[in-house]
């Protein structure tokens, strides 16, 4: 058993959570065509009306031409209606996503992630281990030095805390920072167990000009479908 860090209980006060970008040259072209379609079903109008009021009428229009013009140029119509709904959508979802983001600045949140903050001299992931298993861990900063590694027994479980001190295996001690674990494990008959990682951080700032909004966390930007769960105290 190696020094330096504590391998697990699960963090408490968490409360779990459910689980498009346009060029501007897109924008133009779809408005361009939008124009075009509108302005041809108002000619054809135009033309349709034109021909009624002319038309000879030893020979009048065939009806099932115009019965078929007529259902054609209303489907044009309705489409045109039918995505002006969905751009009304789209940007009410894009402003929910927004106003939900902000809400989560100031609190901790628990993400898919393996990079965490040091602070005071402490450092938490949590782990997912499938089955019991040895695990080795490897800890890096953030030039990519390894500054930790060690091996620890574990019992199958998800959200197991595994704290490290922030002291080497020479004894140095690292200053606060950003550091990224890198777990590996096999099982009593040697084969290989997949570790995953989450880590907790306060959210200290929202992106909204990417879309969906980016969120900030150790540095780290998250999308809000990669948090776990939310927390209203510190780290």
């Amino acid at each position: 058993m190696a020094t330096g860090a504590t391998a697990p209980s699960v963090v408490s006060g968490t409360t779990p959570l459910p689980k498009s970008s346009n060029s501007s040259g897109g924008s133009t072209l779809g408005a361009t065509t939008d124009q075009t379609i509108a302005g041809n079903f108002q000619t054809f109008l135009t033309l349709l009306t034109t021909q009624l009021q002319n038309q000879n009428p030893l020979d009048p229009l065939d009806t099932n031409q115009f019965t078929q013009q007529l259902v054609q140029f209303a489907g044009v119509e309705q489409q045109l209606k039918t995505n002006d709904s969905l751009a009304t959508l789209v940007s009410l979802q894009q402003t929910m996503q927004a106003t939900q983001a902000l809400q989560f600045v100031g609190k901790t949140a628990i993400v898919d992630g393996n990079v965490t903050a040091m602070s005071s001299s402490k450092a938490t992931w949590e782990l997912n281990v499938p089955s019991t298993s040895t695990i080795t861990v490897n800890i890096t900063n953030s030039t990519g030095q390894t500054v930790f590694t060690g091996n620890y027994s574990a019992n199958a479980g998800d959200n197991q805390p595994f704290s490290w001190d922030g002291k080497g295996n020479d004894g140095t001690q690292y200053p606060d920072g950003l550091y990224k674990l890198t777990a590996t494990a096999q099982d009593s008959t040697g084969n290989s167990v997949a570790i995953s990682t989450q880590v907790g951080g306060i959210v200290t700032a929202v992106d909204l000009t990417q879309s969906p909004p980016m969120l900030s966390i150790n540095g780290q930007s998250y999308t809000m479908s990669q948090i776990k769960a939310i927390g209203a105290g510190t780290s």
